[in-house]
């Protein structure tokens, strides 16, 4: 498909979001990547970001700083301790302590204000539903839900213009994300996943962010990039 549309692209630095860039970009969307420096204490994430967004050569890359922290109720946004050495049935029993209430809502809230800003009809994010830790807003039903409710609540929609979250990735599993983005050239040494990284920016390995990271980079059958604390 070749289009030149403009797409805003939810860009967080991580392997998911940088393939779902990188996928965007081969469909021939201009890409207006939208970051968030919300209060996570994983920040090194935004450094990722912007790398990636370099390397896929977006029009513009914003950081927008929104202070979810004050609200609290997520270990990723206070100091409670993040999860270690969980296994794939233990991150699917529940909603685990890393959810940040209502993110993904507030995220494309703020990507489909500045999609209507630039006449970007398209939105683009890295959820994904198959190897992901129990987040609520990562199901494809909230998506769908998402662009009913652009739909109406938006000068495009009732104008009549279709408004589309696309979720390459939601029936991936992490081996096949990897592979996807091997194929189109993702450097992944650009991202960094991990929800506790040390003052290094060297992951824990151990955080469930980590641990399906590096069972995606197995499955593929190749080594991750990224620096690890454990592995260095």
């Amino acid at each position: 498909m070749t289009t030149s549309r403009r797409a805003v692209l939810l860009l967080s630095g991580g392997m998911d979001s940088a393939t779902t860039g990188a996928i965007a970009s081969q469909a021939g969307f201009e890409l207006y990547a939208l970051s968030f420096r919300y209060g996570q204490r994983h920040a090194i994430e935004l450094e990722a970001a912007r790398r990636v967004a370099s390397a896929l050569g977006v029009a513009r890359h914003v950081i927008l700083n929104i202070d979810l922290a004050a609200f609290g109720g997520s270990a990723l946004t206070t100091g409670s301790a993040v999860p270690k050495d969980r296994s794939l049935a233990a991150m699917d029993a529940s909603v685990p302590v890393t959810y940040v209430p209502a993110r993904n809502t507030i995220f494309l809230s703020f990507a489909l204000g500045w999609g209507e800003t630039l006449d970007a009809s398209d939105l683009f994010i890295g959820a994904n539903a198959v190897d992901y830790s129990g987040y609520p807003d990562c199901r494809p039903e909230f998506l769908r839900a998402f662009e009913a409710m652009a739909q109406l609540g938006t000068k495009m929609g009732t104008e009549g213009r279709a408004i589309t979250i696309h979720a390459p990735l939601i029936r991936m599993t992490k081996g096949q994300i990897v592979q996807r983005g091997r194929e189109l050239g993702v450097d992944f040494s650009l991202t960094r996943t991990c929800y506790d990284p040390n003052a290094r920016g060297e992951a824990c390995g151990r955080c469930d962010a980590c641990l399906l990271r590096l069972k995606g980079f197995a499955e593929a059958g190749l080594r991750d990039p990224a620096p690890y604390a454990l592995l260095s």
